[in-house]
This record gives C-alpha cells, sequence and structure tokens, in this order.
C-alpha cells in the first residue's frame, strides 16, 4: 500500500529543495564552488576600501580564491579581519603578504605576495600579513599633478617661442626654398626617367659590344702560341746583344773602326787635307791640269 504524503509535507519538502538551490546558485552567482575543497586564511588590514565579499584574490595574476567574510575587530581599533579561501592546492610561503589593489574604475581586489626565498609554508587558519597599496588617484595627485604644475610656465614659454618661430618670415622663406628644391628634384627626377628610358640602353648594347669584342680578343690570344713568341723574342735579343758585344769589341773590323782613335784621327786627318787639294784645286787649276792644243 502506497503511502501518501500530506499537502504540508509537500509543501515542506519543496520549500527545502528550494532553498537548497537559492543557497546554491547565490554561491554560483559570487563565483563560490561548493564542491571544490579549499583553505581558509584571515588576512588583517587597517583599510579595505574597494574590497567586499567574493572580491577577487590573486597570485601573479592568475585568481586563486575569493573574499569569504570581513568582520571589524571592535576591540582593536583599525584592525579589520579579512576571511579568504584559497584553493586546496595553493600554498603560502612564509613571511608572504597580501596587498589590496583599487583600480582605477573603482573596486578591489587582493593580490598574494609571495615569499619564494624560504620553503616553509603557513597552516590553514594561520593569519597572513594585509597592505594597502597606493591608490591611483593619490599618487596621481602627489607625484604626477605636483610636476605637471611646475612644467605649466615652461609650456607656456615653449608654446610662446613656437609661436614667435611660426610667425617669423624667415620660416616662410624657408618653406618656399623647401618647395623650389623639391620641384627642382621633381624635374631632375623626370630627366634622370628619361636619361634611363632613352640614353641608358644605347650606352648598355655599347657596353654589349664592347664586352663581346673582348671576348672576342681574349680567344684570340688564347689561341695564340705565346710560348714560341717569348722564344723568338728572347732570340732575338741574344742576336742583338751579341751584335752589340761585337760593336764594342776590338777584334773586328767594326769594333776597330768605331772604337780604334788612331783610325778616326787618320780619317779626319785625310778628310782634310782631301778639302784643302779640292780647295787649292779650284783656286789654281792651272797647278795640276794643263792644256795642249799642238
Amino acid at each position: 500500500m502506497k503511502t501518501k504524503l500530506s499537502k504540508e509535507a509537500i509543501i515542506g519538502l519543496v520549500s527545502i529543495i528550494s532553498l537548497g538551490l537559492l543557497y546554491f546558485g547565490i554561491n554560483y552567482l559570487k563565483g563560490i564552488n561548493l564542491f571544490k575543497p579549499v583553505n581558509h586564511y584571515e588576512v588583517l588590514f587597517t583599510n579595505v576600501k574597494g574590497i567586499t565579499i567574493s572580491s577577487p584574490v590573486y597570485v601573479e595574476g592568475f585568481k586563486v580564491g575569493l573574499v569569504r567574510d570581513i568582520v571589524y575587530d571592535y576591540d582593536t581599533t583599525n584592525k579589520i579581519l579579512v576571511d579568504i579561501s584559497l584553493e586546496d592546492e595553493m600554498r603560502i610561503n612564509k613571511g608572504s603578504y597580501i596587498s589590496i589593489v583599487n583600480s582605477f574604475l573603482g573596486g578591489a581586489e587582493l593580490h598574494i605576495h609571495l615569499n619564494k626565498y624560504v620553503n616553509e609554508f603557513l597552516k590553514p587558519g594561520d593569519q597572513i600579513e594585509g597592505r594597502m597599496t597606493e591608490e591611483m588617484m593619490q599618487s596621481l595627485q602627489e607625484n604626477i599633478l605636483p610636476s605637471v604644475e611646475a612644467m605649466l610656465p615652461k609650456l607656456d614659454s615653449i608654446l610662446g617661442g613656437i609661436q614667435t618661430l611660426v610667425n617669423h618670415p624667415a620660416l616662410s622663406q624657408s618653406l618656399s626654398h623647401i618647395e623650389n628644391t623639391t620641384s627642382n628634384l621633381e624635374t631632375s627626377t623626370r630627366q634622370l626617367n628619361q636619361l634611363l628610358a632613352n640614353d641608358v640602353p644605347g650606352i648598355v648594347d655599347n657596353l654589349k659590344i664592347i664586352t663581346d669584342n673582348f671576348s672576342t680578343v681574349s680567344a684570340e690570344l688564347k689561341d695564340l702560341n705565346l710560348a714560341a713568341t717569348v722564344n723568338s723574342v728572347n732570340a732575338t735579343l741574344d742576336n742583338l746583344k751579341l751584335t752589340t758585344d761585337k760593336l764594342n769589341a776590338t777584334d773586328n773590323s767594326i769594333g776597330l773602326l768605331l772604337n780604334d782613335r788612331a783610325l778616326y784621327d787618320n780619317l779626319n786627318s785625310t778628310t782634310e787635307n782631301a778639302s784643302k787639294l779640292l780647295l787649292d784645286l779650284r783656286e789654281n787649276p792651272k797647278r795640276y791640269v794643263h792644256f795642249s792644243v799642238f
């Protein structure tokens, strides 16, 4: 026999299931995975501006956990306890700390800075040091704005100098010169293009002809018997040397004729006497020639 549930029991069962689904749904929307094992740590801050429950916890840019609870310690002034849950595999080195990083658009997140120089790790439930990072707008106001304010008079002077430079007539003349130079360059480029299109092909053809001629001459030189030519030149030089040696020697007629001083003097004297004889013959022909009719 089947047991029939009463209407009240059914309503109660549906209410319990609905509450369970609501609880799991809210935690899911918060990013909390109830079925994944986590470790809890406590972080002590003096200011938690921007931090809310379910704020993310990062290590080197990777999300490893969430903020589960924020409790203000009324017994100790300026002490706020933040409960965070980290993935079970995440281990925190001793000496590590967590900082609050405020984004420019609002909100904040926790960043874990691991002390990688030690190999000892905190246990779940231990307390981690919390630090506040300098807010972006505060840093901008304290560091950048004074520098910008100090630069404003210099910027005013620079802008005045630029305006004076722009209004100076020399700038207009320089721009005009640049325009003329550009125009001349354009003309030169056009002429160069014409030269490349008209004259360069002819020059290339001439170079090709010259190269062909060099190739022909090189082939002809290659075919020549240079060894025989060199030997012939050497023989000619030897003969010339032999002839020169004979001309310089005194054991032959030509050598004696060229190198005997006495023979030279005798020839010179004979020539002089012959010249005197011819002169006397011309002046006194009767002395040498006699004519007789009978």
